[in-house]
């Protein structure tokens, strides 16, 4: 700045209000000879009213009495001269350093806010004390940077000099006199080359995070997408489903309408037939008290001759023309029409029972980025448990089903199911009720001291016979972990025929693990660490089905224990 300018400063520093800072408007002088703006001393006064104390806000002297204001027209007179020279105001309040912010090193009275800092002269500049370094040609050669508070960080503490240098070995900051004393012999370079350096590094990192943010934003997109495909798909398929059901609930409705219509018409009509058969009965019936009647008359007559007269016009009685004997049997009407609509009603069930299971798959899964975690504690697979019970048309004839069908368990004795096209006929295993998709876990318990078998299988497992292909872990359809104690191998797991030796402690509880998306399926022995004994992963196509399976023990028993 000129020293034009600084006088400017000055003389604005010399004319200005001390409260507001600002240019002196309507000055005013108090009795020890400061002055103010006339609105700002009265303010100042007002606040001061209740104490009935007066005082100068720069010299604080005290007045017993609040002094007089009177225009200081010398002052005002010379303010508007100097005003027409081109003085303006005093610089905002804004632009003073506050506590938060980098202070000029230069200003002398009140400071300004510094703009800029010179790393080689180790200070900081407000606007009137860096125009030097904009005038002056050596000082043009320096660094100036953004106001900082660290500059002094840049300046060695033992030969308190500027750190210019940068030891690779020692990975810091040195001056020129570090380098030739204690840092000699180390790799040094000058902090710029370094700078220029880590520069390079810097941007190859900058570009790869702003790669990764593109790549990620990108993926966002694709997933949002994937969001909303899913949410179309999912109005369609509602919409198309509520009106399938609507047409399916119109068929059931017309059909129990024709039902309805044709057991009435039946019944008017059965009716009917029996109420004229009725009536001719009753016809019949009056008939005959009136024949008994005549003959009762007839029998009491004492004049033979008369009785002899009339016999033969009254004891001939008419032929009945309906059977003596009828065969009611009310009990059977429309039976064939109730197990009719009950046929209906199971097969519908089936039928809904297994497309439940088949219509989740038809759902496109969405690949996540982001892997799930692993799971270790018992308490983390709990969040996956599910409730499981055994399904009585699969269970073969020799195990018995209890406990609302968790339990199953190994008798003599043939149990009187009925005959069922998913019932096992020859193996001892039996199904669950329930389809296993998505994340699933459960846990079975032996109540007995032989072996058993946890497994999975597909619906599509075969059923009748003594064959391979009905046999869990037999075929391609189906998965079984054998526990089988106090042999070499504790476990086997079979698929397909190939058995897998399976080592880990006994346990009479094992805990089955499913991701059924992911394709793994995992079993564990059940404890607060859970230890796994086997994990198979491959690819799941169907729905699975939970199943057990027994030896030839008699009263061995499984279960599907209950989780909390």
């Amino acid at each position: 700045m000129t020293e034009a300018g600084g006088s400017h400063l000055q003389y604005v520093e010399t004319f200005s209000c001390p409260i507001c800072l600002d240019l002196l408007k309507d000055p005013v002088t108090i009795p020890c000879g400061h002055s103010y703006c006339k609105n700002c001393i009265k303010d100042h006064w007002d606040t001061e009213h209740e104490r009935r104390i007066y005082s100068c806000p720069q010299c604080r002297k005290r007045f017993t009495q609040r002094p007089e204001l009177l225009k200081n027209t010398m002052l005002a007179a010379l303010l508007e001269e100097l005003k027409k020279t081109g003085l303006q105001a005093a610089p905002a309040d804004h632009c003073y350093a506050g506590p938060e912010d980098m202070a000029c090193d230069f200003c002398t009275k009140r400071k300004l806010k510094a703009v800029k800092s010179c790393l080689q002269c180790v200070a900081s500049y407000c606007e009137k004390h860096l125009q030097p370094h904009y005038d002056v040609a050596p000082l043009k050669k320096h660094k100036l940077v953004e106001p900082s508070k660290n500059l002094q960080e840049n300046i060695c503490s033992r030969h308190d000099e500027v750190m210019k240098m940068f030891c690779r070995t020692d990975q810091q900051c040195i001056c020129y006199l570090c380098s030739v004393e204690e840092h000699k012999g180390h790799d040094t370079v000058s902090a710029a080359a370094e700078r220029t350096e880590r520069q390079r590094e810097l941007e190859g990192s900058l570009h790869n995070i702003q790669q990764r943010i593109q790549d990620r934003e990108k993926d966002v997109k694709l997933l949002q997408q994937e969001v909303e495909a899913i949410n179309g798909s999912a109005d369609k398929a509602v919409e198309h489903s509520e009106k399938i059901f609507t047409q399916l609930i119109s068929l059931m409705e017309k059909r129990r309408s024709d039902v309805k219509q044709q057991v009435r018409s039946q019944q008017e009509t059965e009716v009917s037939r029996v109420k004229e058969l009725q009536e001719k009965l009753e016809q019949e019936i009056t008939e005959l008290k009136r024949k008994d009647a005549e003959l009762k008359k007839l029998s009491h007559t004492e004049d033979h001759n008369q009785f002899l007269h009339n016999y033969p016009s009254l004891s001939a009685l008419s032929e009945s023309t309906h059977s003596s004997s009828i065969d009611i049997r009310p009990l059977k009407y429309f039976e064939d029409v109730t197990a009719a609509v009950s046929e209906v009603r199971d097969k519908l069930q089936d039928v809904l029972r297994e497309t439940e299971t088949n219509i989740s798959l038809t759902v496109t899964q969405v690949d996540v980025l982001l892997s799930q975690p692993e799971l270790k504690t018992r308490a983390d697979f709990l969040r996956y448990s599910c409730e499981l019970t055994l399904d009585p048309n699969t269970a073969n004839n020799h195990l018995l089903l209890s406990e609302g069908n968790r339990k199953a368990t190994f008798t003599t004795r043939q149990q009187s199911y009925p005959d069922h096209t998913d019932r096992f006929t020859v193996w001892r295993q039996v199904l669950s009720r329930e389809s296993l998709t998505g994340r699933c876990y459960w846990e079975v318990e032996r109540r007995g001291k032989l072996g058993f078998g946890v497994a999975v299988a597909y619906k599509n497992i075969s059923r009748a016979g003594s064959s391979d292909e009905c046999e869990f872990g037999f075929s391609d359809k189906s998965w079984i972990l054998c526990c089988m104690p106090h042999i070499l191998f504790p476990y086997y797991l079979y698929h397909n025929k190939v058995q897998t030796p399976v080592s880990g402690p006994e346990s009479s509880r094992v805990g089955v693990y499913l991701d059924h998306s992911a394709g793994i399926l995992s079993f564990y022995r059940v404890s607060d660490t859970m230890t796994l004994l086997h994990r198979v992963q491959t690819t799941f196509t169907q729905p699975l089905y939970a199943g057990l399976r027994f030896g030839p023990y008699n009263e061995d028993s499984v279960e599907f224990c209950e989780l909390k």
